[in-house]
């Protein structure tokens, strides 16, 4: 049985992935619409929203066929969405990014805390 702290790593892992994705979520509801799209072959085969919270706050963490369905949609590998480990998550997040983001990257960790500071509260500020 996964710990707390396990289940709290997985959705760290799964909502990270979902920023990444293609496919926008904006919480619960949407994971399960998008994931049941994805999934689902048949009648009872997908998830509920209530499912759907609970990975994303770190409830429960999937069965090894959502993981499997998961990591298909997502573009992710199943080492990564139930394992890696923090450091893990930077360098996979990294490795993907184009030359050009890697350059702006580099950049903004160059800023101190204070601007860093700003460069987010800027990037949530125009993505609401």
């Amino acid at each position: 049985m996964p710990t707390a702290q396990e289940k709290a790593a997985f959705s760290e892992r799964l909502k990270l992935a979902l920023r990444k994705s293609n496919c926008p979520v904006k919480g619960a509801t949407d994971l399960a619409r998008l994931f049941n799209l994805q999934y689902c072959t048949g009648p009872g085969i997908g998830i509920s929203v209530q499912a759907a919270h609970k990975w994303l706050n770190g409830y429960t963490i999937p069965t090894a066929d959502k993981i499997k369905a998961l990591t298909e949609w997502l573009g992710v590998s199943e080492h990564w969405l139930t394992t890696a480990t923090p450091n893990e998550l930077s360098q996979n997040a990294e490795r993907r990014l184009p030359s050009s983001a890697m350059s702006l990257l580099e950049q903004i960790k160059a800023l101190t805390e204070y601007k860093r500071h700003f460069v987010k509260e800027l990037v949530r500020y125009l993505t609401e």
